[in-house]
């Protein structure tokens, strides 16, 4: 499968909420980044994406790819959703993604911490969302919540 199919597969999944065909994309030892969560690997990044899709109420999916080869792709995609805060939020996410047999291998997240905190928490994300400790609050409450996941559904 070429990474444009396995990308519009995975992000389709994402739309629909279905963190199992997600997680089916990836590799055994996938590597996955953002800036929420730092770096997964396997099992751990397969699981963010069960626990989020689980999570989501009211989650809208939009995805483009910007450029792609046969193993890798670019892609600009938007999450809109209400936020644990009960705060809607809009995050336009830039990912870059590898493939390998026809699995996700690494797949990196950017987006702007600083603008996704000023939606999602208010004004303590409009005036520390920059800091670096601020972004460890938001790391750590990221991976606390996935090993409660993980615990829960083990």
């Amino acid at each position: 499968m070429s990474a444009i199919e396995l990308v519009d597969r995975f992000y389709s999944a994402l739309a629909r909420a279905d963190g199992d065909a997600m997680a089916a994309c990836y590799s055994i030892d996938v590597v996955f980044e953002d800036p929420a969560f730092g770096e997964l690997h396997g099992e751990d990044a397969r699981d963010m994406w069960r626990m989020l899709c689980r999570r989501a109420t009211d989650l809208e999916v939009t995805h483009t790819i910007l450029e792609a080869s046969e193993s890798d792709a670019r892609v600009n995609w938007i999450a809109s959703y209400t936020f644990s805060t009960g705060r809607k939020v809009r995050n336009d996410i830039v990912a870059t993604v590898r493939v390998e047999d026809g699995l996700i291998v690494d797949h990196r997240d950017a987006f702007d911490v600083w603008r996704w905190s000023r939606q999602a928490i208010g004004l303590p994300g409009l005036l520390f969302g920059w800091s670096p400790p601020l972004q460890k609050k938001i790391r750590t409450t990221a991976l606390t919540g996935l090993r409660k996941y993980q615990a829960d559904n083990g």
